[in-house]
């Protein structure tokens, strides 16, 4: 309706907007608030970006494009995690929201001058209440795998009420997708093979690898006696793997329109990745970390860019943007479950395996066991620190063991990707080609 480029414009002054907000918060209630907002403009950015390339680049020179994409992605989720500790260490965690001020303001300039404009402008019909239902089923449902089992239990009424309201959404969002004229999931899509199987590759892949990548720094500082930004550059073989596969599977994918061993190569790799992290201990050398981190974002960078450049080539052109926010839908959501379920299974484990390295030992009196700093192991008597983290790493390793057969379970469903022939314009011909089956896909 308003054109890719107002509308991406439009979200990086909300992410601004919310990131301001968040730094100057004076609670925790308006933080939460505004990190909200800066949600809102983050979703924004990231199916915007995308469907700006799908509208100029044909999906057979795209692969270049989603390579460089894989790195931006692969250097800030490793820079982000390095400045934040700096940030923390040495100014105020306000400034990991004040530094994207100045960023947002190049990105605006470069924007207005470099995006294409001319978009065509058309009248739609908005689906905001399938928008709305969509969003409190789901956060239902998040809600429900993050507080069960450690604020209520799993046989509580806030429980049952979270799943019960989930699942009734859902269900009622089906049937608005059914009727709406436009719906914000068209749910023709998921008769798509190719649609289908890549966002449940995607879904799945974002389970298992946000699920686990986010107790990686917990490993480095709790475990190791990493400070943040040590934990941040402890990160940088997952980012060096991440970027070199991205840009190397966008240039292959380029030069010869074949795409479908890259998902499945990069989720076996995960998983193998995933295996080799669970068998970290306390005295696991640095350099052994590096190249299981290295495997890790090699398998993720054959993975994330390609999926969105497959979903992509298989729908027609008037369902590009759709298309592309389901594919970063379902990754982001599985993200989601996977550091929510990821988190239960942590608590409930560190639990039981502190009350068997600790013998029964009490910790000092306001010593939180799930929230814990190196300065804070210190002043532990050292019988003690060496349980808590023998603990903590064993509990940690266990996150990573189950996320393998989650892993394994996308290298299953990778298989199931067809290798469609990449178009060679923008616009999407009435029909693909199937170059496995040299059938007809519609």
């Amino acid at each position: 309706m308003y054109g890719r480029k107002r509308f991406f414009q439009a979200a990086i002054v909300v992410f601004l907007l919310g990131s301001a907000l968040s730094g100057a918060s004076v609670n925790m209630i308006m933080l939460i608030i505004c990190r909200a907002v800066q949600g809102l403009g983050a979703g924004g950015l990231m199916v915007g970006a995308q469907s700006i390339v799908g509208d100029v680049v044909p999906p057979r020179d795209r692969g270049r494009y989603q390579g460089l994409f894989g790195t931006v992605f692969g250097v800030a989720s490793v820079a982000g995690p390095l400045l934040g500790g700096l940030f923390v260490q040495h100014l105020s965690w306000r400034w990991i929201f004040y530094v994207n001020l100045p960023v947002g303001a190049v990105a605006l300039i470069v924007v207005a001058v470099f995006v294409p404009g001319h978009l065509s402008r058309m009248h739609h019909h908005i689906d905001y209440l399938g928008t709305l239902v969509l969003t409190l089923g789901v956060a239902s449902l998040v809600l429900l795998t993050s507080l069960g089992g450690t604020t209520y239990a799993w046989a509580s009424a806030p429980i049952y009420i979270l799943g019960a309201a989930g699942v009734a959404l859902l269900i009622v969002f089906v049937f608005i997708e059914r009727r709406t004229r436009e719906p914000v999931l068209p749910l023709h899509l998921f008769a798509n093979r190719t649609f289908s199987a890549a966002s449940l590759v995607s879904f799945i892949v974002g389970f298992a690898m946000f699920g686990a990548i986010t107790f990686l720094p917990l490993f480095f500082q709790v475990v190791k006696g990493a400070t943040p930004t040590g934990s941040g550059l402890r990160l940088l073989p997952l980012m060096a793997g991440l970027l070199l596969m991205s840009v190397t599977s966008g240039q292959v994918i380029s030069r010869t329109g074949k795409y479908k061993a890259f998902p499945i190569a990069g989720t076996a790799l995960v998983a193998v990745s995933l295996f080799l992290l669970s068998t970290m201990s306390p005295t696991t050398s640095l350099l052994v970390q590096s190249a299981y981190l290295l495997l890790l974002g090699i398998g993720i960078g054959s993975v994330i860019q390609v999926l969105v450049l497959v979903t992509q080539n298989s729908v027609a052109y008037s369902d590009l943007g759709v298309a592309t926010s389901g594919a970063s839908f379902f990754r982001s959501i599985g993200g989601s479950f996977g550091s929510a379920i990821f988190g239960a299974i942590f608590s409930n484990v560190l639990v039981g395996n502190l009350a068997s390295q600790l013998h029964g030992v009490k910790l000092p009196a306001g010593f939180a066991s799930t929230s814990v700093a190196p300065a804070m192991l210190d002043r532990l008597p050292a019988a003690i620190r060496h349980g808590f983290i023998t603990a903590y790493s064993s509990s940690i390793t266990t996150v990573f063991l189950i996320a393998v057969p989650i892993a394994a379970l996308a290298f299953c469903v990778s298989w199931l990707i067809p290798q469609l022939e990449l178009r060679r314009t923008t616009g999407a011909p009435p029909e693909v080609r199937d170059v496995e089956t040299s059938g007809t896909v519609h």
